[in-house]
């Protein structure tokens, strides 16, 4: 997995370039948490992003109503970006899968293996272990 990771900078711009909705799990309305910065930053730059977080479902993070789950989202998802731990994200993978997201992406330091091969074996792009505000500021 570890020369996976290793993606080419042409590949996360073409991802950030198509992407125009995104899915945010692990939403948090807290300012200090590094989901709302990156939620707040993704906005900014044009984005169309829906929280989900079940703890904060039907309230409102940087004036966006926040989901339950991937599936009460009526819009087609382009990006499922995981803002959770490594053990949920085969799940997420799967809802990605279902509600049919082009783009699995998980936060720095969230790697799994097997959510990797279940996306991209139904056609998503992965990019595992990486931040797309990072990716957007060093572009």
């Amino acid at each position: 997995m570890e020369s996976e990771l290793n993606y080419s900078q042409s590949y996360i711009s073409q991802i950030l370039r198509e992407v125009e909705t995104i899915a945010l799990i692990g939403a948090s309305a807290d300012p200090k948490k590094d989901s709302y910065k990156v939620m707040k930053f993704l906005l900014d730059q044009n984005y169309e992003v829906f929280p989900v977080n079940p703890n904060e479902k039907g309230t409102k993070i940087l004036g966006r109503y926040c989901y339950g789950d991937l599936q009460s989202i009526k819009v087609k998802i382009d990006m499922v970006e995981i803002f959770r731990k490594p053990e949920a994200v085969l799940g997420i993978a799967k809802e990605a899968v279902e509600i049919g997201s082009k783009v699995l992406w998980t936060q720095l330091g969230i790697v799994d293996e097997e959510a990797s091969k279940v996306a991209k074996k139904n056609g998503l792009k992965v990019v595992m272990n990486r931040c797309p505000k990072i990716e957007l500021l060093n572009k």
